[in-house]
């Protein structure tokens, strides 16, 4: 009930690793951040997006403002597509590069935000590219400062140190995580996010729960990981349905934008495990599947899994979606069973095969999560092992109800 005594039109100050301005009006902190960035001498920046929400939203009205009356240069790379890949990367790096840019600002969900991270490593890297940053061929110790103007609720990348983009040429999408692509500020204003589709508002927020399930399972999770997690899917349960029925419900989206806020923060504790290294191949190979979609398709089979390994945790964070687990690990069948049940309430049902992939296409997707760099870390870092079969097996379940 703690929510009720928040006053979502009062900006507040979160401090993570990231300074983040978070509440209604956020957006208005922008003429702060770039008076102080113009202090620090970064007059020149790249603004990363995609085609339409910078504007469409209306961010970008005011943060062209704030730009202009601190005399800060701009130019705008607004190619970057949802599941974003190194030809983006490599493009926007050159665009910077020839425009002397200082910084990077990001404006959009966790696809602008992961771009622009890898811009900002590469800007300080001239003679690398982006697919040698995303095969590991270096490590990258600097980066230039990085703003993220957050769009949606649910990637958190606003506020930890990864960043995910594909290489098309080999179905690969890794991830990176480096100190370094902190982002400086980041700014999480929900009435930017208003203008969410309503499959995207169902999507980004069920990647907030996959957050943190992952990061309060992981071999590395942590009391703060796990207490988060239990904040965040209450959150979700309660607020989301209040989102599809109404888009312009600012309260709702203030309650999922701070879920997604700090499974951002719980992910950058606890880290993540298999339901995000199997789904980054999905999308790889088909980049057309939205993360989020590829999360929930997977979460149910992965529930079951690692169920044995860590009932206690999951009935205990679980309980908003599936109430009455008793912690035992028989019970990982109806732990599955209810989280399905929980996604087809939000009307997001959907299996495998209801986008496109066979059992044909299990080998391949079991090879790319064991070959994309990275993904085998996610992997070993799972509460129930690292085999093959059990990659297989949650592939296999997962292609239809």
């Amino acid at each position: 009930m703690w929510e009720k005594d928040i006053n979502i039109n009062e900006v507040k100050e979160i401090r993570t690793r990231t300074n983040v301005y978070f509440g209604v009006g956020a957006i208005q902190k922008i003429h702060d951040i770039a008076k102080d960035i113009k202090s620090k001498g970064i007059d020149k920046v790249i603004v990363m997006s995609g085609r339409n929400a910078y504007k469409a939203t209306g961010a970008w009205d005011v943060v062209e403002s704030a730009l202009k009356n601190n005399e800060i240069g701009y130019v705008n790379f607004d190619q970057v597509t949802p599941n974003p890949n190194t030809h983006h990367v490599n493009d926007a790096v050159k665009m910077a590069k020839e425009f002397g840019a200082k910084g990077v600002i990001a404006i959009g969900g966790g696809s602008p935000t992961d771009a622009g991270k890898s811009v900002a490593i590469l800007l300080k890297y001239p003679d690398k590219t982006a697919e040698e940053l995303f095969d590991f061929t270096f490590t990258p110790e600097c980066a230039v400062p990085i703003i993220s103007i957050n769009l949606t609720h649910g990637t958190g990348t606003e506020t930890n140190r990864f960043a995910v983009v594909t290489n098309l040429e080999k179905n690969f999408k890794p991830a990176i995580a480096y100190d370094c692509i902190y982002p400086m500020y980041a700014i999480d204003d929900p009435q930017l996010m208003t203008k969410l589709s309503p499959k995207q508002t169902r999507y980004v927020s069920i990647d907030a729960v996959n957050h943190v399930i992952e990061a309060a399972t992981s071999k590395v999770a942590s009391p703060y990981s796990i207490s988060l997690a239990k904040d965040v899917i209450e959150l979700v349960a309660k607020y989301l349905p209040k989102a599809i029925a109404n888009p312009d419900d600012l309260e709702a989206r203030y309650f999922l934008a701070y879920a997604a806020l700090m499974g951002g923060v719980s992910f950058d504790n606890g880290l993540l495990h298999y339901t995000h290294a199997l789904e980054h191949p999905l999308s790889a190979v088909k980049p057309e599947l939205a993360h989020g979609l590829g999360l929930a398709i997977l979460l149910p089979a992965v529930v079951k899994t690692i169920y044995k390994d860590k009932a206690a945790t999951l009935a205990d964070i679980l309980a908003p979606v599936v109430p009455n687990l008793k912690g035992t690990p028989d019970e990982a069948q109806k732990a599955a069973d209810g989280v399905y049940a929980w996604l087809k309430s939000v009307d997001v049902g959907q299996k495998l095969e209801d986008e496109g992939f066979s059992a044909s296409d299990v080998d391949k997707l079991t090879d790319l999560a064991f070959t994309t760099p990275s993904l085998d870390g996610l992997i070993g870092i799972g509460p129930s092992g690292n085999s093959r079969e059990l990659v297989r097996n949650i592939y296999q379940e997962s292609l239809k109800a």
